[in-house]
């Protein structure tokens, strides 16, 4: 670039970085298909996740837990919580609306897929992680 002029210098930059930056490609407005998909995906709200998390809190203080996944697919949303980042997951809470006028919409997972506790209240569901007093001998 010894031998270009300044003027030139600043049109390639310029034309570089309109090049990365050009969004003519992308359309605006989603379609009634893609709008179709994601009213499918079922979601933890605002209330449940508070919930979840305070529990969370407690098992993550206690050293418990480590780590935790949020997954919201089509038919079902997934809390997972792991000990450690890189294994699979300890538990899963799960909310999936298709049960909810069967077994309940809310089940708790272990690692081997067994449903531990299900029912159609979170708050219920989740007593599954209360702490259960021990018995100390001295």
């Amino acid at each position: 670039m010894a031998g270009l002029q300044t003027d030139e210098i600043e049109d390639q930059t310029t034309s570089q970085h309109n090049n990365l930056i050009s969004f003519d490609h992308v359309k605006t407005t989603p379609t009634q298909k893609n709008q179709n998909d994601f009213s499918n995906i079922v979601r933890f709200n605002r209330k449940e996740l508070n919930l979840i998390l305070r529990v969370y809190g407690f098992r993550v203080a206690s050293g418990d837990w480590r780590d935790y996944a949020i997954d919201m697919l089509k038919g079902r949303a997934v809390f997972s919580v792991f000990r450690r980042t890189s294994e699979v997951p300890l538990y899963m809470i799960e909310k999936n609306p298709k049960l909810e006028r069967r077994q309940g919409a809310y089940s708790v997972i272990n690692a081997s897929g067994h449903v531990l506790k299900r029912g159609h209240e979170l708050v219920q569901v989740l007593k599954f992680f209360d702490r259960k007093p021990k018995l100390v001998s001295i």
